[in-house]
């Protein structure tokens, strides 16, 4: 999905921004004090989408952690992202900004399927915001939504980000900080794709 910025006179609070989301008919996201509209998703990301809360669904049933719908905001601990991931992991019990409970705190995985406009920003900027924002989150994946193509950052015990990458229709997502394992012939299933990609990993 997209990303276009709203004209405001000013920059905005995080409860500007809540005030204003909590009223909208569509679905915003907030970055250091400026608002951005969500534009609509393709067929290629909403079958992604589906696909991974089912198969993610199916992985944890019956455990600890649970996966929460594209309509859960996710907030940095500075309040200085409010986003709507994919598909948000929580484990144990959930945290919130106030007792609309609407607004996580404490998100472990970010699942985000990636678009033409907003793969730069899903990789760069939303990533650094949500990595150093957020000490719960051990894991940040992105799915890219025209090839078998997901990469894999995260989290060791001395807060250092590793990478890896899968590339091939048969291989399996392994997250570990969830006991979770995916096959990406699940999540790309009724995906029309092209298999023009290279394997690497980098740790």
């Amino acid at each position: 999905m997209g990303l276009a910025k709203l004209k405001v006179e000013r920059l905005s609070t995080p409860e500007d921004y809540l005030t204003f989301e909590r009223e909208a008919d569509t679905r915003h996201e907030f970055l250091d004090g400026e608002i951005y509209a969500m534009a609509g998703e393709s067929l290629l990301h909403s079958r992604i989408c589906m696909n991974l809360a089912r198969e993610v669904g199916n992985s944890l049933k019956g455990k600890r952690c649970e996966p929460l719908s594209p309509n859960m905001k996710v907030r940095t601990s500075s309040a200085s992202l409010f986003a709507y991931p994919d598909l948000t992991i929580v484990c144990g019990e959930p945290l919130f900004h106030d007792r609309k409970k609407d607004v996580l705190t404490n998100p472990q995985v970010i699942f985000e399927v990636l678009s033409p406009s907003t793969a730069e920003y899903d990789r760069t900027t939303k990533f650094q915001k949500c990595r150093i924002g957020n000490e719960t989150l051990t894991d940040y994946i992105l799915v890219s939504q025209d090839k078998p193509f997901i990469e894999h950052f995260f989290k060791q015990t001395d807060d250092k980000w590793l990478y890896q990458s899968y590339g091939a229709i048969d291989d399996f997502l392994k997250i570990e900080t969830i006991d979770c394992e995916l096959n990406l012939s699940e999540i790309y299933d009724r995906v029309e794709l092209t298999f023009e990609t290279e394997e690497f990993e980098e740790g």
